[in-house]
């Protein structure tokens, strides 16, 4: 294959991350350099947690010197490395837009990071460089979004459409603040690039860098913001690695994957270890009714079903009906671990 990939580190591995060493003929890829610890009642001790966390952030700095180009699809932690700057020397970064359709504690993380990648690569300050915010209108979300949507889907209900109206006023105050806040512009310096990819095509040679334009983080309005997803393809070949989509629960962007078609599909699964708090069963049956369609009805070769899924012990349980599909179907689906020959961290502590 023209289109190879490791997965350097995974939450089945014992870390939170879903960073992914793609590479062509043309180009190596890094998609989402970051790392988190294990939250705490995942059954591990601290002291193991703080072991994996410390043994992948090494891993993933290896990965990033073979690299030309690095991707970061939000900022959250276990997506990127807001502090150890230096990392991104010499490399194409394509990151996720600060200055809109995002939410406020991101945009504060981005502040953060871009004002570290001005003074050491330009030293300069951001605020230097900072424009003037630019008044745009956006378009009504779940417009976008016609499966979810369409009153024949048999979540849409009332409460649904209650949740959807909240939703759209807090997506207008978030328009709002994005309308008076000033811009970050991308950046240029001798030693580093940083573009802001969504919705846009890159070319290397014979090697496309499609990305998406930007997905809610999980359900629809979700308050944590959003992200965007990677297409590497190198002529017949391609490989999808979703960001955090969380299954996915929302049916439009499993459509969307069923009509690209992946040889390979990097898919993060429903956040299980969190049912009954930020996950309710209706969600987690939404994400897997949605996997299982993906199994169906694409031509995907290997699945690595992996990040925010293998945090909990039953994660497998939780999803039963997509490893089943995956058997019957003859789909390759693990997870990353499993995919490196090993066994998910979740099910081998002691």
């Amino acid at each position: 294959m023209c289109v190879c990939f490791k997965p350097v580190w995974f939450d089945s591995l014992g870390a939170k991350s879903s960073c992914t060493l793609v590479t062509t003929p043309d180009v190596s890829v890094l998609i989402d350099p970051g790392i988190a610890i294990m939250q705490p009642g995942f059954p591990a001790s601290v002291s193991k947690k703080l072991y994996w966390e410390a043994q992948g952030r090494r891993k993933i700095k290896d990965a990033v010197k073979k690299a030309d180009i690095i991707v970061i699809s939000h900022y959250h932690y276990d997506h990127y490395f807001p502090n150890d700057v230096d990392m991104y020397k010499n490399k194409l970064l394509f990151v996720k837009n600060p200055n809109e359709y995002i939410n406020d504690s991101q945009r504060k993380r981005a502040e953060s990071f871009y004002s570290r990648l001005c003074e050491h690569f330009g030293n300069i300050k951001l605020n230097s460089v900072l424009r003037r915010a630019s008044t745009k209108t956006y378009a009504d979300p779940l417009s976008k979004l016609p499966i979810a949507m369409h009153e024949d889907f048999g979540n849409y209900n009332e409460r649904r459409k209650q949740l959807f109206k909240l939703g759209i006023k807090w997506f207008n105050r978030r328009v709002d603040k994005w309308n008076k806040t000033p811009e970050i512009p991308e950046l240029k310096f001798d030693k580093i690039e940083v573009r802001y990819p969504e919705g846009k095509e890159f070319r290397f040679g014979k090697t496309k860098l499609r990305f998406t334009e930007p997905l809610f983080h999980g359900v629809e309005f979700s308050r944590v913001g959003w992200v965007f997803a990677t297409i590497v393809e190198h002529e017949d070949e391609k490989l999808i690695h979703s960001s955090d989509v969380n299954g996915p629960i929302i049916e439009d962007y499993a459509e969307w994957l069923i009509k690209e078609n992946p040889n390979i599909l990097i898919l993060d699964g429903p956040m299980t270890y969190m049912l009954g708090y930020m996950l309710n069963k209706t969600n987690l049956n939404r994400a897997v009714n949605n996997a299982v369609r993906i199994i169906k009805e694409a031509d995907t070769e290997l699945i690595i079903y992996d990040h925010h899924l293998p945090r909990e012990a039953k994660f497998k349980v939780h999803t039963k009906k997509v490893w089943e599909t995956a058997k019957k179907f003859d789909t390759k689906l693990m997870t990353a671990a499993e995919f490196l020959g090993k066994t998910p961290k979740v099910l081998d502590v002691k």
